[in-house]
């Protein structure tokens, strides 16, 4: 059962959760944001093709190359990257300002980059959370089985995500990823604490 609650307009919070493609990330999100009614989910905007199980303004907001442009000279993001040449991610102003209205604590699943602009911006309002596999083979293991990558983009992933393994100690926490069940539960302690709802009924 959902936990209830509703952020405070005086005290409105962030959870920035970060990591390594493959590492678990997205399945710990979506986890939580079942978990916890007070959590809301920050949509991101990029220029990258929708996957065929993507759902447009449910995972992103697909949009072209020149819209992304426009929005960055209109300074309508809070941050953004070019995570690749002419793949664009950034999160809208509009995105957080509607979650806060909404009397709601914003959840980002976010690349890194992102993640420590966010935290610079935000500070103690946010927190932001790396989460990893145990080992790098196990990650490199996870990117392969699931079939979705040409060898070109797994190279170019795996380059990233040695770079990316780097930034551990720039965040709040760190989640290990090796067994699911156990990082749902330290997921859900990581935010109950933060959002001190821990006398909140199930």
């Amino acid at each position: 059962m959902r936990k209830k609650g509703k952020a405070d307009k005086k005290n409105r919070k962030m959870l920035v959760f970060t990591a390594p493609s493959g590492s678990g990330k997205t399945t710990i999100v979506r986890h939580l944001l079942d978990k916890f009614d007070i959590l809301d989910f920050s949509v991101s905007a990029t220029t990258r093709e929708k996957r065929p199980h993507e759902v447009e303004g449910v995972d992103y907001y697909f949009i072209s190359l020149e819209e992304f442009r426009t929005k960055i000279k209109e300074k309508a993001f809070i941050e953004w990257e070019e995570v690749y040449s002419n793949q664009y991610y950034g999160t809208l102003k509009s995105e957080v300002s509607r979650i806060w209205e909404n009397g709601k604590s914003v959840v980002f699943d976010i690349e890194v980059n992102g993640a420590t602009n966010i935290k610079q911006l935000y500070g103690d309002q946010a927190l932001a959370v790396f989460i990893k596999v145990p080992t790098l083979q196990m990650l490199i293991k996870r990117l392969k089985s699931r079939k979705t990558e040409s060898e070109e983009s797994l190279r170019k992933r795996i380059k990233r995500i040695k770079k990316e393994l780097t930034f551990e100690k720039s965040f709040d926490t760190v989640l290990i990823n090796g067994d699911l069940e156990e990082a749902f539960s330290n997921a859900e302690k990581v935010v109950i604490d933060f959002l001190n709802i821990s006398s909140e009924e199930e």
